[in-house]
């Protein structure tokens, strides 16, 4: 059984289409849970009338994602971001993936869409799967499946500001990460914003920064 955790800040108008997606697997999902970081837009209202559990604490995606899985009672977690909607067949997908023994050690996410038509869209969507595929670093936006068990041996998510997703993903091992057959079609809103090139490299800068040891706290001013 799954338990799909979804942080949310000020998210109720994205977080009903997100949800509609996982209708497709209802009978697969024991719970879903919204951990919400204090939003002030009615996302919380949003979520009860969907029937899904709330856990409340401070903001901060990393620390959002813990509370969640810290609540979680699924033999799996599906951690996804409520701006991304799963695309049909990924339930599918997932209980293929969870059936499968030899991934039980193993964390499972799915190739990264944008929902725009514009070609620099499908520019950044190619670049994505070649760091996902060449590096191992699936982002947040791509979903994370993994198993409580390997979850919890791993540590867990880090209630850090930022670089959350990427520090469990090494934590994972490139080895050890699997591109499911299907996409997770996230909102192109925040490129639209701040521009199809400028935001991704300023993700790698924050990216590269991380590496070099610059504590996520600081690296959270940069990337706003």
């Amino acid at each position: 059984m799954l338990s799909v955790i979804i942080p949310t800040l000020n998210a109720a108008a994205a977080l009903p289409a997100s949800l509609a997606a996982l209708d497709e697997a209802r009978a697969l999902i024991q719970e879903i849970i919204v951990s919400d970081g204090g939003s002030s837009d009615g996302t919380s209202g949003v979520a009860a009338a969907a029937d899904c559990r709330i856990v409340e604490g401070p903001r901060g995606r990393g620390a959002q994602l813990k509370a969640g899985a810290d609540a979680a009672r699924g033999d799996w977690l599906l951690f996804l971001h409520a701006d991304t909607c799963l695309d049909v067949g990924w339930a599918a997908a997932v209980r293929s993936f969870c059936a499968e023994a030899t991934n039980a050690q193993r964390a499972g996410y799915f190739r990264f869409a944008l929902a725009d038509a514009a070609p620099a869209a499908r520019r950044l969507e190619s670049v994505v799967a070649w760091r996902s595929r060449a590096l191992g670093l699936p982002y947040g936006d791509q979903g994370l499946l993994i198993r409580m068990a390997t979850y919890r041996a791993l540590g867990g998510f880090s209630a850090a500001p930022l670089m959350e997703d990427v520090e469990l993903v090494r934590r994972i091992g490139r080895a050890h990460l699997v591109a499911l057959p299907a996409r997770a079609i996230t909102s192109a809103e925040r490129y639209r914003r701040g521009g199809y090139w400028a935001r991704p490299l300023r993700n790698v800068l924050c990216l590269g920064l991380y590496f070099a040891g610059v504590a996520p706290a600081r690296l959270a001013k940069l990337y706003g």
